[in-house]
């Protein structure tokens, strides 16, 4: 059977209570019968305590100190509280009983004799709370004096209070689910206005929200979360849009290039040079759009968020790796300075940060003159190890800076100058940059060469 939230609610919050409201009503019957009980023992402990030495038991026979005093009091007493008492022998045998037990005779228990505690029995068809005392005469025990009060009326009184608690507990109980679930079905209402609200949104009004609720309780955290949720949506969406949408103009170029290639060999005949310099042309093609694919691939993973796994890298011998391999593949000098003398240990992903540094060496060649070396560079400072690729290109203006980390973005001169690229390089660095907890600076001005810093945390 499936139950709604607030049905779940208030049962769970009924149910809850009802053991804390029968807990308590066995408190209270409990804590009334023992104060009853209480009172009859006090009762009775004071009436032993009255009349333990005005009786005495000589030779078998009953002598009272006062008897005139004693048949008084009896009489007042009997007349105002229900109390009889018996005597016996040590056999247990009655002597003397107070007229007010009539034909009927009170218990004697030999093992309680000496307890002077009290207990509750039946004696025909009364119900009693008796106590029993010695009666010593001269140092010897000749008899017992038992004393009983009548229990009928706190039993009555302890029954209605039973049967009351009975009665009014499952009518507690009854009302408490009501009202539970009404103030269940009143505390989801703002649950019910985001379930409304979520369900109007679709994907063609993602960038809409749920309406914040003023308190920072668990309904605003809720919304706050669904609200990032769709804020996170709504950017990994816009994202497969612009990558779809850069990634088809990208690969136009080369695809109408390698096109156009093809149908100019397929018109007439060629010579073996015509072929050889037209395929060529047509490799490149092919070429370029490999790298813009890879490219693609690599922004695609780093946009996908899967965290990258940290381990301890030594940053000299990385760097000093680096430096060497891309000095032999492009044929240009990358000049490797460090300003440390002693090993430089970081927690990163060596794949991404190797990507990161190989990326940015690439652009300074590409970028900068031929004759001009490209410097990498290690240091340290306050905020951390520091990591700086320095060329000397025609640089980056200064409202060019906030814009060469965007996907596909190419400055003009370098369109103009007819330099290979696709624009991604830089994203993939700011995107594994931001992955790996790094940070990265650019200092360039036109004409005067660009210097990337990656700044790596201190180690705690």
């Amino acid at each position: 059977m499936n139950l709604s939230y607030k049905e779940r609610i208030a049962r769970r919050l009924t149910a809850v209570t009802s053991l804390i409201i029968l807990l308590v009503f066995g408190i209270i019957y409990a804590v009334v019968y023992l104060t009853v009980i209480n009172a009859i023992d006090r009762d009775l402990k004071l009436e032993t305590d009255k009349h333990r030495n005005q009786i005495f038991l000589v030779d078998g026979e009953i002598r009272f100190a006062h008897k005139d005093e004693w048949e008084e009091q009896e009489h007042t007493q009997l007349q105002i509280n229900p109390i009889f008492i018996e005597i016996v022998d040590l056999e247990g045998k009655s002597m003397d009983r107070s007229p007010n037990l009539q034909n009927n005779h009170l218990s004697f228990y030999p093992d309680r004799a000496v307890s002077g505690e009290a207990w509750t029995l039946k004696t025909g068809s009364r119900e009693l709370r008796q106590m029993q005392i010695p009666l010593i005469n001269q140092g010897t025990k000749e008899g017992y004096m038992l004393v009983a009060k009548s229990f009928e009326d706190p039993r009555n009184t302890l029954t209605n209070l039973r049967n009351t608690l009975l009665v009014l507990y499952p009518l507690i109980l009854i009302s408490l689910f009501l009202t539970m679930r009404y103030h269940a079905d009143h505390s989801i209402q703002p649950i019910r206005r985001i379930i409304q609200k979520a369900n109007q949104i679709t994907q063609s009004n993602l960038n809409e929200r749920i309406p914040p609720t003023e308190l920072n309780d668990e309904i605003g955290q809720l919304t706050d979360s669904i609200n990032g949720l769709l804020s996170r949506l709504e950017q990994a969406l816009l994202r497969e849009k612009q990558f779809t949408s850069d990634a088809s103009h990208e690969l136009r170029t080369p695809l109408a290039v390698l096109r156009g290639t093809l149908e100019v060999l397929i018109r007439k005949p060629r010579t073996a040079e015509e072929y050889e310099s037209k395929i060529q042309e047509s490799l490149k093609s092919i070429d370029r759009m490999s790298a813009i694919i890879n490219q693609l691939l690599a922004l695609a993973r780093t946009e996908s968020g899967t965290s990258q796994v940290k381990e301890e890298v030594e940053l000299i011998t990385l760097c000093e790796d680096i430096a060497d391999e891309l000095t032999k593949q492009k044929e240009r000098k990358v000049r490797f300075e460090c300003e440390v003398s002693a090993p430089i240990f970081v927690q990163c992903n060596e794949k991404s940060l190797r990507m990161i540094i190989q990326n940015l060496l690439e652009n300074a060649i590409k970028y900068s003159p031929k004759e001009t070396d490209v410097i990498l560079k290690i240091d340290k400072q306050e905020e951390g190890a520091v990591i700086q690729v320095i060329d000397q290109g025609e640089g980056i203006s200064a409202e060019n800076l906030s814009k060469i980390f965007d996907p596909f973005y190419r400055q003009k001169s370098a369109i103009e100058s007819m330099i290979p690229g696709s624009g991604l390089g830089l994203a993939i660095v700011k995107k594994l940059v931001e992955e790996g907890g790094l940070k990265i600076n650019v200092d360039s001005a036109l004409g005067k060469g660009s210097i990337f810093s990656i700044i790596f945390p201190l180690r705690s």
